[in-house]
């Protein structure tokens, strides 16, 4: 095999400078809605807060599809109230014969008309999550589910560590990042913030910004947001009716009221307004390793 000369010219179809992946195919471009696309630490609630806020999306009067991009298969759970069959087991039944499948046997309606889809994903250490998600955006097309749509929020599996799980950024509109306000998080939303502006010069997707998660206080993740010119769109608190609601199977939205709910629930609902009205594109210089070990006071 001939040596890889890296002064060559860019080959067709690479998707950004020493990316493997290829270009989105035109014809499978989400036009039809506002496509979001939320990133985050594993575990630090994104699931949880792609699906309250599809819910706030939906008591605005949108249109609302929620995709969850990960194995596990749990991101509408609290929508649906369990969990559902993945694009992947149902292609599997048929033998990958994508016409014999209907609307119904991969799409499900969850709480307040949110249409709820599972991509599932390859068997561990097999395959690649970018195909899972180019097969699920391919059937919506063919059924023609896009066209009613006018809110897509992907739902992907933790941090972005390789090309077949930033996919979903050549779809989206906007990345917004999933945060607490701890070392662990922050760092991994650097890697997000660079893994973003990657897809960005060849994509249509940009950062939106930030949401604090399970977080009492917000200073160190506002610190790296003035440091790197980022921003923080919403800040929810570390609730336990949050958690409960997630034992519940259920939306907060669905929680009998008390104070912190319906304060939860009205963040969320200005932050899909605020979405929907339009975020400015930001462009973030992620840091260093190094730098953000001395800016968050590490030794």
């Amino acid at each position: 095999m001939a040596p890889l000369d890296r002064n060559a010219p860019p080959m067709l179809g690479e998707d950004g400078e020493g990316s493997v992946q290829v270009h989105l195919d035109p014809s499978m471009k989400i036009t039809t809605a506002k496509v979001f696309s939320v990133y985050g630490k594993g575990g630090i609630g994104k699931s949880t807060t792609s699906s309250n806020l599809s819910a706030a999306f939906s008591h605005l009067g949108k249109r609302v599809l929620q995709i969850g991009c990960d194995p596990k298969h749990d991101s509408t759970f609290t929508l649906t109230g369990r969990l559902v069959p993945t694009v992947i087991d149902v292609l599997k039944e048929v033998n990958f014969h994508s016409e014999e499948l209907r609307p119904e046997d991969f799409v499900y309606t969850g709480y307040n008309g949110v249409m709820c889809v599972e991509a599932g994903g390859p068997p561990a250490g097999t395959g690649c999550g970018g195909y899972v998600v180019g097969q699920t955006v391919k059937l919506l097309k063919e059924h023609h589910l896009l066209e009613d749509t006018d809110v897509v929020i992907f739902d992907v599996l933790g941090d972005v560590v390789c090309g077949g799980f930033a996919a979903p950024l050549q779809h989206a509109d906007r990345a917004v990042i999933v945060t607490a306000n701890d070392f662990d998080s922050i760092y991994a939303m650097n890697r997000i913030v660079a893994a973003v502006q990657a897809k960005a010069k060849n994509y249509g997707v940009r950062l939106a910004g930030c949401i604090a998660n399970r977080s009492k206080d917000t200073d160190e993740v506002d610190r790296y947001c003035d440091t790197v010119g980022f921003k923080r769109l919403a800040h929810m608190p570390d609730l336990d009716s949050i958690r409960r609601s997630r034992l519940k199977k259920k939306t907060l939205f669905e929680m009998p009221d008390d104070e912190d709910v319906v304060a939860a629930r009205a963040e969320y609902v200005r932050l899909a307004n605020l979405l929907w009205n339009g975020t400015d594109p930001l462009a973030p210089a992620p840091m260093p390793d190094r730098d953000i070990f001395e800016l968050l006071g590490f030794d």
